[in-house]
């Protein structure tokens, strides 16, 4: 079976997206021939087990792209045609276009058409480029993949295709050392791309609410974003007083994100909105317990006692970090354990890469 993906970047600084690519390349591209085409940047995360293309992206791709990915896609003749994101032409485009050439289309949004993403600038960008082509890209393809049943829901809620299947992201466990200590580091951790949604005020408001308990400890900020973004966070930090606990660190490589998540006692992700959060699996694969939202598919913490999902806000968050000021080492270490033991049981590469190959492998048969 031949498989060709479209992901618009596989840059360090493409965030969940490009390390999503990344980690199921390795297991799929063992299951199946993989090919992946993209556009060049400066910082490409290495992908496993594929044969990588590219084409240059350009002012007005619909124009100056097609007959570049039209080629590509006629050489490569694959079973099924996956695209990856929203909002830049191409993703959707790229469907239109294999879908007219007679190729199977499986469409992942990436948790980009979730109420919060899609209300976010509204009428001047996402109204326009619904209009334009994302509404049609969905309705031609053959199947969406989400990542969670919460996104499958607004999927058919927003009701231009109702033929989805929901898969989770993964990690590679094997390569994930679990911490060997839960004595306190006295470090709260976020990682991820500084942005909004993300909610990293609420978890400085919240340090700010219980300073004198966090006293001593340090709330690392790590991840890319907008510079002016980053400074009003510096700035809301120093209003707080809370500015010498609050450190901004700014992008970590793969070499170091895993220690960084060993070394922190908490991981928060205090986030509006996330199709599925790798972060938060990520964490708990090192045996770090979690604190995040309702705005992600992540009510299991609560239910396997790894972590706190609470509501979305500042209070919310401030109650789940007293419920983690409470506990004890011992405490701590069984939560850990438990997060580890739940990515091991569901969220491993290689089992998701194999419900990847059925699904793909479902399309092709209905199409005999």
């Amino acid at each position: 079976m031949k498989i060709l993906h479209y992901i618009p970047s596989i840059d360090e600084s493409s965030g969940g997206v490009g390390a999503y690519m990344q980690l199921l390349a390795r297991d799929l591209g063992a299951l199946c021939e993989l090919h992946v085409v993209t556009h060049r940047s400066g910082c490409e995360r290495p992908l496993d087990n594929c044969r990588l293309h590219y084409i240059d992206y350009k002012w007005k791709p619909w124009n100056n792209c097609k007959k570049e990915f039209m080629a590509l896609l006629n050489e490569i003749q694959p079973d099924v045609f996956h695209t990856n994101c929203c909002w830049m032409p191409i993703s959707a485009l790229a469907a239109m276009w294999a879908h007219n050439a007679g190729y199977k289309v499986v469409y992942t949004p990436h948790g980009m058409l979730e109420p919060y993403a899609i209300a976010r600038h509204y009428l001047t960008k996402k109204l326009p480029a619904i209009l334009l082509f994302q509404k049609k890209g969905i309705k031609v393809s053959d199947l969406i993949h989400s990542t969670a049943e919460t996104e499958r829901d607004n999927l058919l809620r927003l009701g231009w295709n109702n033929r989805i299947c929901v898969i989770p992201n993964c990690v590679q466990l094997d390569g994930i050392e679990m911490k060997q200590s839960w004595k306190r580091n006295r470090k709260i951790l976020f990682l991820s791309r500084i942005h909004p949604k993300k909610g990293v005020n609420f978890l400085i408001e919240a340090v700010a609410k219980l300073k004198e308990d966090f006293s001593g400890y340090t709330v690392t900020i790590a991840g890319p974003g907008d510079g002016a973004y980053i400074e009003e966070l510096k700035t809301l930090a120093k209003r707080c007083g809370v500015a010498d606990i609050v450190e901004f660190i700014g992008p970590v490589g793969d070499a170091d994100k895993w220690s960084q998540y060993r070394d922190a006692d908490l991981f928060v992700l205090p986030t509006w909105s996330e199709n599925f959060g790798i972060v938060v699996p990520e964490a708990l694969a090192c045996g770090t317990p979690v604190i995040t939202t309702i705005g992600t598919p992540w009510a299991e913490l609560n239910d396997r006692q790894c972590g706190w999902c609470t509501e979305i806000g500042t209070q919310p968050t401030t109650d789940a970090l007293m419920k983690f000021l409470a506990c004890s080492d011992a405490q701590l270490e069984s939560m850990g354990r438990r997060g580890r033991q739940l990515v091991e049981s569901k969220y491993t590469s290689i089992a998701v890469a194999k419900q990847f190959v059925d699904m793909y492998n479902g399309l092709t048969l209905n199409a005999l």
